[in-house]
C-alpha cells in the first residue's frame, strides 16, 4: 500500500509533518506536490490520480488550510470516497464503514499532533465490508 500526499501552500508545513511521521512508521509515502501546490485544487487532482492508479491498496491525503475545498475535488471522481477528518476517530470509522481512501485535513483547524495521529489510523485502518458493501457500491455509482 502506497499513501499519496499533497498539499497547497498553506498546507504544506504539515504536509511535511505528516510525511515525515509516516515515514518514521515505515508507511510508503509520495509526495506528490514537495514545495506545495500554488492551489488546493492542483494537489487534489495529483493525490486523486494517483490513488486511482491502484484504487485497491492506495490512500490518499490532502491538506490546506481547512480541508473542505479538497474535499469537494477529491470526491468528483468515480471510485474515490473521500471524507474531510478533524478526529482520528473518524479517520477510522470512515475506512471502516465507508472505504473511504482519499481524506482531507485542514491546518488552520487542526494542530501537527491530530493530524499525526488521524493519518496514522486511516493508514491501519482496514475496509470491514459486509453490510458496509451496499453503501459502498452506492457511492462508487455516483459521478
Amino acid at each position: 500500500m502506497k499513501i499519496i500526499i499533497g498539499s497547497d501552500k498553506k498546507g504544506l508545513q504539515l504536509k511535511d509533518t505528516i510525511v515525515s511521521y509516516l515515514k518514521e512508521l515505515n508507511f510508503e509515502v509520495i509526495d506528490v506536490s514537495e514545495g506545495g501546490d500554488k492551489d488546493f485544487y492542483d494537489a487534489s487532482i495529483k493525490v486523486t490520480q494517483m490513488v486511482l492508479e491502484d484504487v485497491k491498496n492506495n490512500k490518499g491525503i490532502i491538506i490546506d488550510e481547512f480541508g473542505a475545498g479538497p474535499f469537494m475535488v477529491a470526491d468528483k471522481f468515480k471510485y474515490i470516497i473521500c471524507a474531510e477528518l478533524n478526529d482520528e476517530h473518524s479517520a477510522k470509522m470512515t475506512r471502516d464503514h465507508n472505504n473511504a481512501n482519499v481524506i482531507t485535513m485542514g491546518s488552520g483547524v487542526i494542530g501537527e499532533d491530530v493530524a499525526k495521529r488521524i493519518a496514522h489510523r486511516f493508514a491501519v485502518a482496514q475496509y470491514s465490508g459486509g453490510r458496509h458493501q451496499i453503501r459502498v457500491d452506492m457511492l462508487n455509482k455516483m459521478c
